[in-house]
């Protein structure tokens, strides 16, 4: 069995390595062999290595027109707890003070479920953190950061890697943390949708199709 973790893809070379970094370290973790893959823009493409014998993890954070029609409706990997563990860090390493009123930047989508997910990624984020904070898009559905960021406001990427959005999202503030990368509580995020997806696997079942953590809780 092999871990396949599925990540958009980037023109940017470190982009699309942080997703061969967190496969790698989530493939040592569960004890087996792991690559990452990419929807398009990178190789190798998802489509040309998915099998019956491989455990599938996305990498992207909310749902939208991949996670529905190229990865089958598998959960997306946000939003999720352990990747407000994650911002946290970040923004605590460019100096930014707990508390701090703060604005989580996505990339955006026009699939309202995607803003769904996005708004309980910020409520996440905003209990970890300690703070308020507030959502911007880069793009689809929401407002756009110069529409919210205000002075003394930290702003933290909800962006796995670098590329165009995390180019774009640098100038969105004067204290912007670093994307969430390959973070030790992304690498478990994945170890732990991995598992649960070879435990449904040996018992018979096909991988869920489950709602991430606390989605039942947009209402």
């Amino acid at each position: 069995m092999r871990l396949v973790a599925v990540a958009h893809g980037t023109r940017s070379a470190p982009g699309n390595e942080v997703a061969a970094a967190i496969a790698t370290a989530a493939g040592a973790r569960l004890g087996m062999p792991a690559v990452a893959a990419f929807l398009e823009l990178a190789e190798p493409l998802f489509a040309d290595l998915s099998d019956e014998s491989s455990v599938v993890v996305p990498l992207l954070l909310s749902a939208g027109h991949h996670v529905r029609h190229d990865l089958g409706g598998v959960a997306p990997l946000g939003p999720d707890p352990l990747l407000a563990v994650a911002q946290v860090a970040r923004l605590l390493a460019v100096g930014a003070e707990p508390g701090r009123p703060l604005v989580m930047v996505a990339a955006g989508s026009r699939d309202p479920a995607a803003l769904r997910d996005l708004d309980r990624a910020r409520a996440l984020l905003a209990e970890a953190w300690g703070g308020p904070a507030r959502l911007a898009t880069l793009g689809g559905l929401g407002a756009r950061p110069a529409d919210v960021v205000r002075p003394g406001d930290a702003v933290s990427p909800y962006l796995l890697a670098p590329g165009h959005f995390a180019d774009r999202c640098r100038a969105s503030g004067d204290l912007v943390a670093d994307v969430i990368g390959p973070h030790p509580a992304v690498v478990e995020l994945v170890v732990r949708r991995a598992s649960a997806a070879v435990q449904l696997q040996r018992l018979g079942g096909v991988q869920p199709h489950q709602e991430p953590a606390g989605a039942g809780r947009h209402a």
